[in-house]
């Protein structure tokens, strides 16, 4: 999408899990290990710009992490999931994000992009993986992803062969 403004822009960055591992892409444009997300649309919220981001780069059905509040008072209100952080950093020298961090989980980990999707590799990643220097995963990336594993992963059970008496 063209940027809405040209020195600011709002945006949105899911950390998808699934399992026991976290989803992320290389960028096309900056060759760097990212979560899944982009910008918001002028039509859209926040929770909404965040599902179909994820469905378009990565063909996964998500389910946002977090709890919506609501209040009996403010019917003609929709309360949104929160993101799990927010920031604003520099893309550019002239340009800006603010950027809404969310996590969610996968039911599959089956990817399918849609087929105008242009980024380099998009993997899943173990937490041990995150952190190897092999990858060039970034700080902030690394510390999102991290967090994200801690608040939503599992590890899948192993079935038992064997009966023990």
């Amino acid at each position: 999408m063209p940027h809405i403004h040209e020195k600011i822009d709002f945006t949105v960055e899911v950390f998808v899990v699934y399992r026991s591992t976290v989803l992320l892409r290389r960028h096309d444009k900056y060759k760097i290990w990212l979560s899944v997300g982009g910008h918001i649309e002028l039509d859209e919220d926040p929770n909404q710009a965040a599902i179909r981001e994820v469905k378009e780069e990565t063909g996964l059905e998500v389910k946002l992490a977090g709890e919506v509040e609501s209040f009996d008072n403010l019917a003609d209100y929709e309360e949104l999931v929160p993101p799990k952080y927010l920031n604003r950093h520099q893309v550019s020298e002239t340009h800006e994000h603010v950027t809404l961090v969310y996590f969610a989980t996968a039911e599959s980990n089956e990817i399918s992009p849609a087929e105008n999707e242009v980024s380099d590799e998009i993997r899943w990643f173990t937490k041990f993986e995150i952190d190897n220097p092999r990858y060039g995963v970034k700080a902030g990336t690394r510390h999102y992803a991290r967090k994200a594993l801690e608040a939503l992963s599992y590890e899948t059970p192993i079935p038992r062969l064997f009966s023990q008496f």
